[in-house]
């Protein structure tokens, strides 16, 4: 099962470094790994995809929660969290297709940041079913290239009753 998992840790040299040894040294892999300051700019916050059992995802947590640097650590899959990547997307369409990528575009609530005489490049941000279904609504269109960020997440408030 795919876990997301938000790390806050002291934003120094060598941090990224060995959190992803940590994942490499006992064969686990990171599907995505997104990293940004805080607020508080001695701080920042790792947003860490990964997959594996209960138990290797709790072990990961402890292992974690071990290292020096890493102040905070949660698996978002047990609070109610908020998720959201990026693609931008260079298509290359032909006369024909040109109107439907930009109503696609529209569709999904994307935007056109860029294009040339052959080419519209597009961005979008959603979750990762979005994301998904846009890529697949435009690979007949001629995709010439995409790059794609990964997850970023925050935890929901909760919502206590009056």
């Amino acid at each position: 099962m795919r876990h997301t998992i938000s790390c806050l840790v002291e934003n120094k040299f060598g941090v990224l470094s060995r959190v992803a040894g940590l994942f490499s040294g006992r064969g686990y892999n990171i599907e995505s790994l997104s990293v940004g300051e805080t607020l508080d700019p001695a701080i920042s916050t790792m947003t860490i995809v990964t997959s594996g059992d209960d138990q290797i995802i709790e072990q990961i947590t402890k292992q974690l929660n071990k290292l020096i640097d890493v102040i905070k650590v949660v698996d978002l899959v047990e609070v109610e969290h908020v998720e959201r990547e990026m693609v931008l997307v260079k298509v290359n369409p032909k006369k024909e297709n040109k109107a439907e990528v930009l109503r696609l575009t529209e569709i999904f609530r994307g935007r056109v940041i860029d294009s040339s005489q052959k080419t519209y490049t597009v961005e979008i941000t959603g979750d990762e079913r979005k994301i998904e279904a846009f890529i697949e609504l435009m690979k007949p269109m001629g995709i010439k290239e995409f790059m794609r960020t990964g997850k970023v997440a925050i935890a929901r408030e909760s919502i206590k009753p009056k």
